[in-house]
């Protein structure tokens, strides 16, 4: 059985439809996991939409939704999520964070109601199940599937992932921000000898120095972490929105340059771990 990943979504902060992001698209968060015929779908950004309209082809079926945090960015596919609205799909969405404001349920019942929605979260017809746990835990899928959890520095809270199957590894890491000068243990042991680290890459350090407290990281903290932690390849993720084609090249041969496990994210990229 196949262990792969598919992008959908790789911005960050907010949808950017322009000719200037066509090369690593303008879709907010949204990445694909594939393992052992186990559908795991990190975030619910606006790359959700095409997600869902390549899965109505199916017969049935069903996923996961495993959620970093809730920020707008991150959840704002779910109401064009077609599958959801299927009666014959079963979805469970998951959540790390948010027991202390009521749960996940209550959080994406609350972006469905009106005045910010037009359709409540009751007409999605799927066998769906809202599911909370704590950053930290361990979730079993099945016997060869597992995903471990841990807590990430952002403003009200996030949730790092690591999916294992058969012996390989694939992290899923934003949004995340570093301290200068101290590392992270956290991020070091979640993906620590991991096939495959997605990081939050939003700023570059020059960038960075300005926008601390905003709740993000950078490519060079990221090729740290992941050298630090023998992991085999870093996907440069969640762009920020000023960043176009023309500034996402340079970034990412300047990345190249610095490690060649280092890959910049891209709507539509597959990477299949072997």
């Amino acid at each position: 059985m196949s262990f792969n990943v598919k992008f959908w979504g790789v911005r960050g902060s907010i949808a950017c439809p322009s000719p200037q992001h066509i090369g690593f698209g303008g879709n907010t968060s949204c990445v694909e996991v594939n393992a052992g015929g186990e559908r795991l779908i990190f975030d619910a950004g606006t790359g959700l939409k095409g997600l869902g309209e390549a899965m109505v082809q199916e017969e049935g079926g069903s996923a996961y939704i495993l959620l970093s945090h809730t920020h707008w960015d991150h959840i704002n596919g779910f109401p064009f999520f077609t599958p959801a609205y299927m009666p014959n799909f079963k979805l469970k969405v998951m959540a790390g964070h948010v027991r202390h404001e009521g749960g996940i349920l209550k959080l994406f019942r609350g972006q469905m109601a009106q005045p910010f929605f037009p359709i409540p979260l009751e007409a999605m017809q799927s066998d769906m199940v809202f599911e909370d746990f704590t950053s930290g835990e361990e979730i079993v899928i099945n016997d060869q599937v597992i995903v471990k959890t841990a807590a990430l520095h952002h403003p009200n809270g996030a949730t790092g992932y690591r999916v294992e199957y058969k012996g390989r590894a694939v992290c899923y890491v934003t949004d995340t921000e570093h301290i200068p000068g101290e590392t992270n243990e956290n991020v070091v042991e979640l993906i620590r000898d991991a096939d495959l680290v997605i990081y939050d890459c939003t700023y570059t350090e020059e960038e960075f120095v300005s926008k601390v407290g905003w709740g993000h990281s950078t490519w060079e903290e990221g090729i740290r972490l992941c050298k630090l932690a023998n992991a085999r390849m870093m996907a440069i993720f969640h762009h920020d929105p000023s960043h176009t084609d023309d500034v996402m090249e340079q970034i990412e041969r300047n990345a190249r340059n610095e490690w060649n496990g280092a890959i910049v994210a891209r709507e539509q990229m597959k990477i299949t771990i072997v």
